[in-house]
């Protein structure tokens, strides 16, 4: 049984380091999915160097989609820029099926955006009997110890190749394990009861960027047409920043205008961090409040 890391790339150079060397000791292959566009369209450069990473070299996959899936050769232009950039987004998630023909069914592929790293300390695949592994993970924003207080990010999951249906499905799983009796269970895609959740299951480190390159993610991510309505200017984000403060409140309804309220970030303890990361202070000295 291997275990395989499965993520996507645009240009997270630092973030990738930190995350190979979280997750080497537990990984056998790594597999990184990038795209020739970005999740707004625009035409980009391949940024994934693979020699950037001797250490991890022997382990890395880098594969690329080319086609986007919203060219006018595709006849998708009725969808919203929204509703284009999450077919991007699932596009680029599921070639990464493409990569797992040499492995077996009984490998486990855990998936995560790259700044999603699930904390591996805590399971042991051989003993997991569940189909479904789910990593409730804590949130950072701007800085690895700048954390959202109360609340928990899924962004991690994993199940074994045998039971993957694709990887939109697995990142859409619903974070809750549901009642044995529930019938509606019996005929989801994305609610199931065979599900062990990782209580302590890592960290989901959002937003280290510079300035510049917080702009570029912004106005190239599924929210893009979202940033440029409102025209969000590098003062305004340095100024998120410089506050501590995330723009929208996680804890209420999208729909509801409390989502503008500021949420206040808070320096967390060294020991909620990754021991790499602990270790390695002086390293990412400026990626810490």
């Amino acid at each position: 049984m291997k275990i395989i890391d499965c993520t996507t790339y645009f240009e997270e150079k630092m973030m990738m380091e930190v995350r190979f060397n979280i997750l080497d000791r537990y990984v056998d292959k790594f597999i990184i999915c990038e795209a020739s566009f970005s999740h707004s369209g625009e035409k980009k450069e391949i940024n994934f160097n693979i020699n950037n990473y001797p250490e991890f070299k022997k382990k890395i996959i880098h594969i690329v989609i080319e086609k986007d899936p919203c060219s006018k050769n595709n006849n998708k232009e009725i969808l919203s820029d929204r509703s284009k950039s999450i077919l991007r987004i699932e596009k680029q998630r599921n070639y990464i099926l493409n990569a797992l023909g040499n492995f077996s069914n009984e490998d486990y592929i855990i998936h995560s955006d790259n700044d999603e790293i699930p904390n591996l300390d805590l399971i042991d695949f051989n003993k997991n009997k569940k189909k479904i592994i789910l990593f409730k993970q804590k949130l950072f924003y701007y800085k690895f110890n700048l954390q959202y207080p109360n609340f928990f990010w899924f962004g991690s999951k994993a199940c074994k190749l045998k039971n993957l249906k694709s990887f939109d499905w697995l990142r859409n799983i619903k974070n809750k394990k549901y009642n044995f009796f529930r019938l509606d269970t019996l005929f989801s895609k994305l609610k199931y009861n065979n599900i062990h959740i990782i209580e302590d299951g890592g960290w989901h480190f959002s937003n280290l960027k510079s300035i510049q390159g917080l702009v570029r993610k912004y106005y190239s991510d599924e929210n893009h047409s979202e940033f440029s309505e409102k025209n969000i200017t590098n003062e305004q984000i340095a100024d998120y920043v410089e506050r501590r403060v995330h723009p929208h409140n996680h804890f209420v309804d999208k729909k509801s205008e409390v989502k503008s309220q500021e949420s206040q970030l808070i320096i967390s303890e060294k020991d909620a961090l990754p021991e790499y990361l602990q270790e390695n202070y002086n390293k990412y000295s400026e990626w810490f409040a």
